[in-house]
């Protein structure tokens, strides 16, 4: 008879022991601080400096070589910037000196305090639409322009310190909800219904829509068909396939990165100069006006914590926090899987809300890494976070002297210059794959995109959260449970669906659970496993009479007292039927409540518990044999 293993209880610790591992494994999984383990404790203060700011890891260590790819970045992604600046803020319903503002203070606050050497921070299309469409709700930018830039900066406080506390209180993995399928839908519709605000401007539109649903705003462009100028469509289609032939050139040879990255300004300055010399603001092109010259002004004076405007700054903080910090980790951490370093995901949070509080403080709203503006600081070879530095100085030399440059600079432009940065955010490779893959995620991922162009931004992304949750609900409450059979010639017993050759074992009616059984689902597993054993009794015959109900517990991570108390009543049912319940392979915390359960009252003794499924049926053959009469 070959010989059996014995299941293993795991080592005893107590009570403190587990919650301390249980707490490390939830909050710090990377264990951040391993590089301190052995180290004096001068050099543990260092060290503890550097954590909280990088950039002190790098400047020692930093050479005129590396300074000169980081110029030649830093200025390829401020000429990106300038431009994308001002027409993000427009997006975001705020004067476009703000936008400016935007990509001056951030950038330089996270250069200290980030991780990433490839983000390129600035305004975003997502975070700019959601902003404005939110705080449209209750105040007006027309009529009380004051009061809308409080709500802004108030809300990008909010969202700065709900990004802050995420990082601080390791709780990055509350983003995960926000799963790629979600992402991939809410992209697509955002940067549909971003394009089709930008009509307004491409049409010369003087009285359009404030709503954001694709049916009031072709609703809006078909009513003032009237309003239409044809010098303000012209212009749009000629810089609208500029811009999207740059971009398709940069994308088809990479080493021409730099020509979509300066195409935006390109455009401005070309139309700018167009404006000007023919006087076209006299004919229905409508232009930016006067810009004021000077730097950030503190607007710390300006936060509005008033109880009447609270709830709606704290929700439009949240919203857009979540997912512009989404964005910006999510960016981080493809770049530097392509340079081959890492980045902390809780680290970045911190970094992305200490910008945005300090951002909010200094006329700012809120910032984060753009995959566009990242893709073109990468591609520019930079080396460091000193490519955001030499950004933000460009950019402040625009604030100081080149302001009054942008006053004929027409809006028609900018709308275009929006339409090109957000028309890559469709993704529908992904979306193929994603269908491929998954037609749960895909529905997902449609949720996501019809409610965000048909409802509203922020609601059809609630839904697609509330559907992924649904999901993972699901999964919890309905685990996967197969019957497995015997891969003849061998002891390796499989899903008897997925292995044609896989057969079922005479007398033994053997199952395999593949998830936490806990109080959500303890329920669902005793009907579905009752309903098995009694098809098994009732189709078998006297040869194949079921004597034996194997549970393969391998894939069973963790158990719950309600889950113990299932094993109990199972194991009573079956032997009420003259059946025996035989348990295989409990994994340690499964294993350790088992024989808390048996030290207690007994019901799981050694002759019940099998290492493999092998050795069980092996073993259970054998003294069936030799008992039967």
């Amino acid at each position: 008879m070959a010989v059996l293993h014995k299941v293993a209880a795991p080592p005893a610790q107590s009570t403190a022991s587990k919650l301390k591992a249980r707490v490390k494994e939830t909050f710090f999984p990377d264990d951040p601080f391993r590089g301190f383990k052995g180290k004096p404790l001068t050099t543990k203060w260092v060290m503890a400096v550097q954590y909280l700011f990088p950039i002190l890891d790098w400047v020692p260590s930093y050479s005129f070589s590396l300074f000169k790819s980081d110029l030649v970045a830093g200025l390829t992604i401020a000429s990106l910037a300038i431009p994308q600046g001002i027409s993000y803020a427009k997006l975001a319903s705020l004067p476009p000196i703000i936008g400016l503002y935007s990509s001056f203070v951030p950038p330089m606050v996270y250069a200290v305090l980030g991780s990433s050497r490839d983000l390129a921070v600035g305004p975003v299309s997502i975070a700019s639409l959601i902003m404005g469409s939110m705080l449209r709700q209750a105040v007006s930018p027309a009529a009380e322009p004051l009061l809308f830039l409080q709500l802004a900066f108030t809300s990008t406080f909010f969202a700065g310190l709900v990004q802050a506390s995420l990082g601080i209180l390791r709780l990055g993995f509350i983003i995960d909800f926000l799963s790629k399928a979600t992402l991939v839908g809410f992209m697509a519709g955002a940067a549909i219904i971003v394009s089709l605000q930008q009509l307004k401007a491409l049409l010369g539109i003087v009285h359009f829509t404030t709503e954001m649903g694709l049916v009031p705003v072709m609703a809006s462009v078909i009513h003032h068909t009237k309003e239409w100028s044809w010098q303000t469509i012209l212009m749009a289609v000629c810089f609208l396939v500029l811009l999207l032939t740059a971009r398709h050139v940069s994308m088809k040879w990479p080493k021409l990165f730099w020509v979509s990255a300066c195409a935006p300004l390109a455009c401005v300055i070309v139309s700018t100069l167009l404006v000007f010399l023919f006087k076209a603001q006299k004919h229905g092109i409508s232009i930016i006006g006067q810009l004021k010259c000077g730097l950030n002004r503190p607007s710390w004076d300006k936060l509005l914590f008033d109880p009447q405007y609270l709830g709606l700054t704290v929700k439009t903080g949240l919203v857009t926090g979540i997912i512009s910090l989404t964005e910006g980790v999510a960016v981080g951490r493809t770049f530097a899987s392509l340079k081959d370093y890492q980045v902390d995901g809780n680290k970045e949070m911190m970094a992305i809300g200490l910008m945005n509080i300090v951002g909010s403080c200094t006329s700012c709203y809120v910032t984060t890494g753009a995959f566009s503006r990242s893709a073109v600081n990468h591609n520019a070879g930079c080396k460091t976070a000193m490519s955001n530095v030499i950004m933000a100085l460009t950019v402040m030399v625009t604030l100081l002297f080149l302001m009054p440059l942008f006053v004929y600079t027409p809006n028609v432009v900018l709308g275009a210059i929006i339409i090109a940065a957000v028309i890559g955010l469709i993704d529908l490779p992904a979306v193929y794959n994603i269908w491929k893959m998954d037609k749960m995620d895909f529905l997902v991922c449609l949720c996501a995109f019809a409610g965000v162009i048909f409802i509203s931004v922020q609601q059809g992304l609630a839904i697609a959260v509330g559907i992924s949750i649904f999901r993972v609900l699901l999964q919890i409450t309905r685990p996967k449970m197969m019957i497995q059979g015997n891969i003849k010639g061998t002891d390796i017993y499989r899903n008897l669906h997925q292995y044609k050759d896989a057969q079922r074992v005479p007398g033994f009616l053997i199952l395999t659970v593949e998830a936490p059984i806990n109080f959500a689902n303890t329920n669902y597993l005793n009907e579905r496993i009752k309903r098995w054993i009694e098809e098994e009794s009732s189709a078998g015959t006297k040869q194949s009479e079921l004597h034996f109900v194997i549970l393969d517990l391998s894939a069973v991570p963790a158990i719950d007292t309600s889950g113990i108390s299932f094993l109990i009543d199972l194991k009573k049912s079956t032997e009420k039927h003259g059946l025996e319940l035989i348990l295989v392979n409990p994994t340690g915390e499964v294993m350790e409540k088992i024989q808390r359960a048996n030290d207690a009252h007994g019901h799981f003794k050694s002759d019940s518990l099998y290492l493999t499924t092998g050795e069980a049926v092996a073993s259970l053959s054998t003294f069936s044999k030799m008992t039967a009469p």
